[in-house]
């Protein structure tokens, strides 16, 4: 039987002892080197080795500038960082009243006081610098290993109202898989529009082709200025409104103020600027935010109303799976969302999902949702239906949807 000369040569190569173990250590090396490269890319996104952070509000330059230690050696600093354990992350809705909408005669401003959750409002601004902390600028090594994606401005932003429903259809549409938002509120374009669009970018959560990157912040809605910011973003920007019986609403509100307040004035003494008269108080903000046709027309001056889905609070409650197919069917996905993801707490009176996102376990809102509503004076609750159905009437007209308020 005849050889050719190659191989010959690598019977020659093969046979020899000392070239056997070289070839073999080769084959060692190369596959070390692999894992090695592909471990760089995971441990470079590991929250527990994020070194750089953001000065955000402290410094009020763009995002992107690095912080110095203030105190003890740099070495210290940098090691008590790298070994810090990252804060859970845990989703808050501020509860506050929206600047927008104040007048000076607002008698939601108690004593000069502004009617806002500081506790809240400082919880969830901590949670955004959490959120910066915990993201590390992706090499291009880590970026092709782990396939992570890119931070992108929100193409549909959750815009209002407030306890109207906006954090549960948030938390119901995070199941999605080609849904990606930020828990906490950004209020970037009511409050923190200084900062600049990469500050906000760096708020977003990393997406990948396909997904939909979203946020929400109720005030939006009631923000003179956030139409024309949110048009300048991008216009193609698609808009969710979620809205619900403005009386219903009203008195949701005062609760929640209520509960963080409970020397406040009587819910029938703030809606009425004379009893007798019965003149309704439309400076209070409670009062305020459910003149929904009025603020919708601001809007329309810069989005068309194909650009903006209107959800119902009610129906969120009675029909989740129904509501949030139409969310789906808007936004241009599929519809993954259905009835197999809810159940209806009977204690809290809502729907909950059985699987949140990121959990295995069944998961309903917080302790500040839900709560009981204070007795209303019927007779006041019916002064307010006369008051918001000419509102509501045009709301209807405007939208091309009865939401069944009357």
């Amino acid at each position: 039987m005849e050889y050719s000369p190659v191989c010959h040569s690598l019977y020659a190569l093969w046979s020899s002892p000392v070239k056997k173990k070289l070839i073999l250590l080769s084959i060692m090396f190369l596959v070390w080197v692999y894992m090695l490269y592909s471990c760089v890319g995971y441990c470079s996104t590991m929250p527990s080795l994020v070194v750089d952070s953001y000065r955000g509000k402290e410094t009020g330059s763009a995002v992107g500038k690095r912080t110095e230690s203030s105190g003890g050696s740099s070495r210290t600093d940098l090691v008590s960082r790298l070994l810090s354990k990252p804060q859970p992350w845990e989703d808050i809705e501020s509860d506050y009243e929206e600047p927008s909408i104040r007048t000076a005669a607002s008698r939601d401003l108690l004593n000069n006081e502004l009617d806002t959750d500081w506790d809240e409002m400082r919880g969830s601004d901590q949670q955004l610098q959490q959120q910066q902390q915990r993201a590390p600028e992706p090499s291009a090594m880590s970026s092709f290993s782990n396939g992570s994606g890119s931070k992108k401005l929100p193409q549909a932003i959750i815009i209002g109202v407030k306890k109207g429903g906006t954090r549960a259809l948030l938390e119901f549409l995070r199941v999605h898989p080609d849904i990606r938002a930020v828990g906490a509120e950004p209020h970037f374009f009511d409050r923190n529009y200084e900062n600049g669009l990469e500050w906000y970018r760096e708020l977003m959560p990393k997406t990948l082709e396909g997904q939909i990157t979203m946020e929400k912040t109720p005030s939006y809605f009631v923000t003179r200025e956030a139409p024309a910011r949110i048009s300048a973003m991008s216009r193609d920007t698609k808009l969710i409104v979620v809205v619900r019986d403005p009386v219903t609403r009203a008195i949701s509100d005062y609760t929640q103020t209520l509960s963080k307040k409970p020397d406040i004035p009587s819910f029938e003494s703030l809606t009425f600027k004379n009893r007798t008269t019965g003149l309704i108080d439309t400076s209070w903000s409670a009062i305020q935010i459910g003149i929904y046709a009025k603020h919708l027309d601001n809007w329309l001056q810069y989005f068309p109303m194909d650009q903006i889905l209107f959800v119902s609070g009610e129906r969120l409650i009675s029909d989740p799976a129904g509501e949030l197919g139409r969310v789906q069917d808007f936004l241009g996905l599929k519809r993954i969302i259905t009835d197999k993801h809810f159940y209806f707490n009977q204690t809290k009176g809502f729907p909950c999902l059985k699987k949140a996102e990121g959990s295995s376990k069944p998961h309903c809102l917080g302790k500040t949702k839900g709560r009981t509503h204070p007795n209303i004076d019927p007779e006041v609750v019916q002064r307010l239906r006369d008051f918001y159905r000419p509102f509501n009437m045009k709301f209807y007209q405007m939208t091309g949807h009865n939401f069944g308020w009357d």
